[in-house]
């Protein structure tokens, strides 16, 4: 059953890893960094930390089966993303994620498997517009930079909500901010085929000077797959010393 959700949590790593037109440009202020368009005041309030330490206990839904595991996030800010993965109903740990703007590597412990593999291994599965970055951004919920470098946007705005759609790269995407400009929605689509990614955010709480969602869920279909995964934080630390350890056991097979 594990080896499933190891293999669960390898193709959400691989994946996500998944009016008139108006360019969105770089301004400071807010918690964060901010990004307003000049011509309609739009703002993006994306968070602006070193590091982030958090805990979520969790509930994937993977072909039919579900599990409940805590997972421990830690992210080394457009460095590294550290992910441990404990099953709750057995309190063991049963894989650890390393990812970096390069590679991906995961140890499934209850198999004494290791997985390595080059970031850029994902766009075989997406367009080559996700990026590391897209999934740190996803994590962190903050509105993807990169994809909003492109002239093929638009943005639109009602009395609590601003919508922001675009296309880069053979990407798709859709932001929906809250009152605070925070994301609330995301979508991203890879154009011309069906994998799809859809993220919600929720119970927005101030940790710290940071506006981070409690809640987050994250929608993939991906290569004939449907995964749910549903995060609630218990624990947000930000701009805190952390560790990533990531120790390959010398007895683990190499897996291709």
């Amino acid at each position: 059953m594990w080896s499933r959700c190891v293999l669960l949590l390898l193709t959400l790593s691989i994946v996500l890893g998944c009016g008139s037109k108006k360019q969105v440009v770089g301004a400071k202020g807010g918690e964060g960094a901010a990004y307003k368009n000049g011509a309609e005041g739009y703002l993006i309030n994306n968070l602006d930390f070193s590091t982030f330490s958090g805990r979520a206990k969790s509930k994937i839904e993977f072909d039919n089966e579900k599990h409940d595991v805590t997972l421990h996030v830690r992210v080394l800010r457009d460095r590294e993303i550290w992910i441990s993965v404990t099953a709750t109903l057995i309190n063991f740990e049963v894989a650890r994620v390393k990812i970096t703007p390069d590679s991906i590597q995961i140890l499934n412990k209850m198999r004494s498997e290791y997985v390595a593999k080059r970031f850029d291994y994902v766009h075989r599965y997406t367009g080559e517009g996700v990026s590391f970055f897209t999934l740190q951004d996803l994590l962190m919920a903050n509105v993807s930079q990169p994809l909003l470098r492109t002239d093929q946007i638009t943005v639109a705005s009602a009395s609590n909500e601003v919508q922001i759609v675009g296309v880069k790269d053979q990407l798709a995407f859709q932001y929906s901010l809250n009152e605070k400009n925070r994301p609330k929605v995301f979508r991203l689509n890879v154009i011309g085929r069906d994998d799809n990614l859809e993220s919600f955010y929720s119970n927005f709480v101030v940790s710290g000077g940071y506006n981070f969602p409690q809640n987050q869920q994250i929608k993939l279909g991906a290569g004939g797959m449907s995964i749910s995964a549903i995060l609630n934080y218990n624990k947000a630390d930000f701009n805190q010393d952390i560790d990533t350890p990531f120790v390959v056991p010398a007895k683990y097979k190499m897996v291709e």
